[in-house]
């Protein structure tokens, strides 16, 4: 009898689906904004509350998610999903964070041409703007306190901005840039310490 056979996605940990699939469903529900809006609401259920990653590799699924087709928020949800319990993980994840948009933009549509409008609603709307550009900036700022600890960090930090910021590139040049740098760094480091085999 096999005692070491390695564990697929899922076998190890048994979180309940229905519990899955409620996290995501409050995290499409209560977080306005999408994408980078998200990250407090994902850290706070996947991290702090259910465990389920770390913040490291929360990040980690943050930069594949926008590395691949599709919105960063699902990408994240159906790998956080996939490694909990597996591919029905994943898709009860995905589902789970895109039902509360497929309920409020139906209602919206049927409702939104007879009050677009209306001064209150387009008021609403402001200041809904205003609060998702305040997540994204808290986003940022705890990104940046957790991941940029070195003068490596701060170079990509600078050259990021500059290329998506300011020359309003893709970021995926970005991510990618940043990964091959990390690799150049890990390598130089192993050879500095001599740890490579020539």
């Amino acid at each position: 009898m096999e005692q070491n056979k390695a564990a697929t996605p899922g076998e190890a940990k048994k979180t309940s689906l229905l519990k899955l699939y409620a996290a995501f469903f409050r995290i499409g529900a209560f977080t306005f904004g999408g994408g980078y809006a998200m990250l407090p609401m994902l850290e706070k259920e996947c991290v702090e509350k259910s465990r389920w990653t770390t913040r490291e590799e929360l990040l980690d699924y943050f930069a594949i998610g926008q590395c691949t087709p599709g919105v960063i928020a699902v990408n994240t949800a159906t790998f956080v999903g996939y490694s909990e319990r597996g591919l029905l993980g994943s898709a009860l994840a995905t589902l789970g964070v895109i039902t509360p948009s497929l309920i409020i933009i139906t209602i919206i549509a049927a409702l939104l041409a007879n009050f677009a409008d209306y001064k209150i609603v387009q008021d609403a709307f402001a200041g809904i703007r205003v609060a998702v550009c305040v997540l994204i900036v808290n986003a940022v700022i705890r990104l940046i306190r957790q991941n940029v600890k070195n003068i490596l960090g701060v170079l990509l930090l600078i050259i990021g901005f500059i290329i998506v910021g300011i020359l309003g590139l893709s970021p995926i040049y970005v991510v990618v840039g940043a990964g091959l740098a990390g690799i150049a760094m890990y390598y130089f480091a192993k050879k500095e310490k001599g740890e490579l085999k020539k």
